[in-house]
Formats: C-alpha cells, sequence, structure tokens
C-alpha cells in the first residue's frame, strides 16, 4: 500500500526463485541494491545483478548475532546495548564486508519490535549518509573477524514457551516477555478450575488467555480470586 500512495514501482513475491525478479530486475538495469529485513538468502546470481552489489541492514553489531533474531537475542542475553550494521552482501548468511557501524542503547523498557524499529530507523540514517561515498569509491569496507561470529537462531511458537512447573528466574522471564513481542509472545500452560489454559504474557504487567483480551494482572487477579494471585506471585511477577 505503501508503494501504490507513493507511486514506487514494486513486485511482490512469495518465493526468491521467483523467475520475475530476475527479469524485473535485468530490465531496471540497477546499479545497487538495498536489503532490510528480508529473511531469505540471495542467490548469487542475483547478487551478480548490480554492479555496487547488495547493501544490507543487519540489526546488530556484525559479526556477532548473524542471522535472524539478533534484536530478540540481544534482549534475552540482557545486553545493555546493540547496534546496526551497514555490509555489503556475498552468498554467506550476514558475512559480508562492513560498511559502517553504529551502537545502540537498549532501553529498560525495550521489547523486539521497540528495538528494531529504531534500529532499521538508524540503518536507514546511515545508508543515506554513506550511499554517496560508497558510490564513489569514497569508503573503505572492513572484513568481519569470523572468529568472533555467533548464531541466532529461527523463531517459532515454541520458542517462548516455558514450563510453569519450573519457571524462569524473574530477570529471565521479563527479558522473554521483552524479546518475544509480539511474536511469538512468551506463554505457558497452567491448569485453573479443572481447565489448562495457554496464558501469554506481555509487557506493562498484562497477560492474554488465549482466545481472550488482554487483561492486567489485577484483571486476572479479580477474575481468578483464587488462583491468579497464587499464579503471578509464583512467576515472581508481583
Amino acid at each position: 500500500s505503501f508503494c501504490i500512495e507513493n507511486k514506487i514501482l514494486y513486485l511482490g513475491v512469495t518465493s526468491i526463485s521467483d523467475p520475475r525478479i530476475n527479469s524485473e530486475l535485468l530490465s531496471l538495469n540497477p546499479e545497487l541494491a538495498l536489503v532490510a529485513d528480508f529473511r531469505l538468502i540471495l542467490p548469487e546470481e542475483l547478487l551478480d545483478i548490480f554492479p555496487k552489489g547488495v547493501l544490507n541492514i543487519h540489526p546488530s553489531l556484525l559479526p556477532r548475532y548473524r542471522g535472524p533474531i539478533p534484536g530478540q537475542t540481544a534482549i534475552l542475553n540482557g545486553d545493555k546495548s546493540t547496534g546496526v550494521s551497514l555490509i555489503k552482501l556475498d552468498k554467506q548468511i550476514d558475512h559480508g564486508q562492513i560498511l559502517v557501524q553504529k551502537e545502540e542503547k537498549i532501553l529498560e523498557n525495550d521489547t523486539s519490535e521497540s528495538l528494531y524499529l529504531r534500529l532499521f530507523e538508524l540503518g536507514a540514517k546511515l545508508f543515506s549518509e554513506k550511499i554517496d561515498d560508497y558510490l564513489n569509491g569514497r569508503t573503505n569496507l572492513k572484513k568481519q573477524n569470523d572468529t568472533l561470529a555467533t548464531f541466532t537462531k529461527i523463531l517459532s511458537r515454541d520458542s517462548g514457551y516455558f514450563d510453569f512447573s519450573n519457571p524462569p528466574t524473574k530477570e529471565v522471564l521479563d527479558q522473554m516477555i521483552k524479546a518475544f513481542y509480539p511474536w511469538p509472545g512468551s506463554w505457558t500452560k497452567i491448569r485453573i478450575m479443572d481447565n489448562e489454559l495457554r496464558i501469554k504474557f506481555l509487557p506493562g504487567e498484562k497477560l492474554q488467555i488465549e482466545g481472550k483480551k488482554p487483561v492486567s494482572y489485577k484483571d486476572f487477579i479479580n477474575g481468578y480470586p483464587k488462583e491468579g494471585k497464587k499464579i503471578l506471585e509464583k512467576l515472581n511477577l508481583i
């Protein structure tokens, strides 16, 4: 809708192997491409279309946190800061040479959603500041130190699950709640009044029983006066 409203040429595809991608790009005779939050590996023949290469905004200080979930991983690990890297893509995952990097503080109440928003805004700013120098050969690309590389894993629905009978510490659960918001959420299964309920814990002292609207901890206790307080106390949330 953004492209339509702003009269920007676009191509919507569901697979990187769609033959229209190469043909459409070749017809444009492009010089450079920029990739941001694109979670598919670009094949080498696609990279070769662009004489000046393909730049990528990656939301971490590479080579730390290569892979699909650098923001979530930084929050889960309790990092105080992360950053953004503008790199020139090669055929390996997040392996390309670095054009520029900038550190960004992780705020106390950051979720992965809010953190990614700032990091990609910062990455877009770095791109606009460096693009002329890059195109005119006035930048020095820096090779990543592969010995320092760390890797992140693909998220699934079960990534945010924890066992209520053996819950994480207060600190770890807080990190999970922020890291896994908005998806897949930090969740568990709890038996209340002979019913096993799937409960997702949200930022801002809220939770959501599957199939119902989010409620505050206070409202949850009011709704389940016998069990609610015990559940939250066991998780050290109150």
